[in-house]
C-alpha cells in the first residue's frame, strides 16, 4: 500500500519538533487547498511540503514510502478528511512519531452526503460517503483556515500573535469573497448548473445553485447512456448554455453532451491541484475561485 501512487518530488530534511522562535514548523499537507490554506496561515514561520505533486488528480492518489519518511518528521500534518484522503487514517496510525499534530481541516463543517444514481435513474445515499469538497465554499474555507491556525499555534504557542493575525487577514478576505458570490449570482435568471464531476454541492448550496453532476464523487467514473441523455434532455428543457468540465480530468463526455445540444464547455475549477504553471503565475484559492465566479456568471445570465 504504501509504495503505490504517484511519486512525489517534494523532498525535505528537518529536526525535532519547533520551540523556539527562530526554528521553523515543518508542515506536510495532502493536497493543493490545505497547502495553500497552511501557506497562508503558516506565512514565514513554516516550512510546507505538498504531498500530491502539481496537476495531480488527488482522489485516488496513495502515498509512496518516501512521503511516510517525511511524515515522520514533520511537526504537523495537515488533511482535509470527509472522506477526501481516504490513505490518512492508515498513514497515521503506522507512524511511529507520536509527537505529530495531525489536522482534519473539515472538523466542525456540517458535510453533505454522497449520492449516485441507481439502474432507474433515482438518486439513492451511499451510507457513509460524504462529499469531500467543502472548501468550494468560502464559508467552510474559513473553518479550515481555523482548525489550521488553531494546530499550529499548539505547536507553536510563541507565534501565537503571527498566526492569529493572519487568519484575521484571510477570514476577512474569504467574508468578502463570500459577498463577491452572493451579490453576483443571487440576481442571475438562471441557477442550473451541470458539471462533469459532482464536487461543487457546497458552492451550489451556498448560492442558490442546483448541481446537476454528469459523474458522482470519483471523477475518473463513467457515466452510462441512460445518465447522458438524462443531462442532455435536462440541458434542453432548461436553455443549459454552458456544460462545465475540469482541468484535471478528461472533458471528453462534456463536449459530447456540449455537442449534442450546440452548448459550449468551460472549466469550472474544484481547485483539488494546480499545476505548476498556474502557482508560477500567482494563482490560489481566491483567484481561482473569483475566476470560477466569472464563469458561473458569464454561463448563467
Amino acid at each position: 500500500f504504501l509504495m503505490t501512487g504517484c511519486s512525489s518530488s517534494t523532498t525535505n530534511s528537518n529536526s525535532e519538533n519547533k520551540n523556539t522562535q527562530d526554528e521553523k514548523l515543518t508542515v506536510y499537507t495532502s493536497f493543493y487547498p490545505m497547502y495553500d490554506f497552511a501557506s497562508k496561515i503558516g506565512g514565514d514561520k513554516i516550512t510546507v511540503v505538498n504531498m500530491v505533486p502539481a496537476g495531480t488528480e488527488p482522489h485516488d492518489w496513495e502515498p509512496t514510502a518516501s512521503d511516510i519518511t517525511g511524515l515522520e518528521k514533520a511537526d504537523i500534518f495537515v488533511y482535509n478528511g470527509a472522506n477526501m484522503e481516504h490513505w490518512a487514517e492508515d498513514v497515521l496510525e503506522s507512524l511511529s512519531n507520536k509527537d505529530l499534530i495531525s489536522v482534519e481541516a473539515s472538523k466542525g463543517i456540517s458535510l453533505m452526503e454522497g449520492h449516485e444514481e441507481d439502474e432507474e435513474g433515482q438518486s439513492e445515499e451511499e451510507g457513509e460517503e460524504y462529499d469531500p469538497h467543502v472548501w468550494l465554499s468560502p464559508m467552510n474555507a474559513k473553518v479550515e483556515m481555523e482548525n489550521i491556525k488553531n494546530a499550529f499555534v499548539q505547536a507553536d504557542p510563541d507565534n501565537k500573535d503571527y498566526y492569529e493575525e493572519n487568519y484575521t487577514k484571510y477570514a476577512a478576505d474569504l467574508d468578502t469573497l463570500d459577498k463577491e458570490f452572493k451579490d453576483t449570482l443571487s440576481p442571475l435568471p438562471n441557477k442550473d448548473v451541470i458539471v462533469a464531476h459532482q464536487a461543487f454541492g457546497y458552492l451550489c448550496a451556498a448560492y442558490g445553485l442546483n448541481q446537476v453532476p454528469i459523474e458522482g464523487l470519483s471523477p475518473d467514473s463513467e457515466p452510462d447512456p441512460a445518465r447522458v441523455a438524462d443531462i442532455i434532455e435536462f440541458a434542453k428543457e432548461h436553455n443549459v448554455t454552458v456544460i462545465f468540465f475540469e482541468e484535471l480530468v478528461s472533458p471528453k463526455v462534456a463536449q459530447t453532451i456540449a455537442d449534442s445540444i450546440g452548448a459550449k464547455t468551460k472549466v469550472l475549477n474544484p481547485i483539488e491541484g494546480l499545476s505548476d504553471e498556474q502557482q508560477a503565475a500567482g494563482d490560489d484559492y481566491f483567484s481561482v475561485m473569483r475566476q470560477n465566479l466569472e464563469e458561473l456568471k458569464t454561463a448563467l445570465q
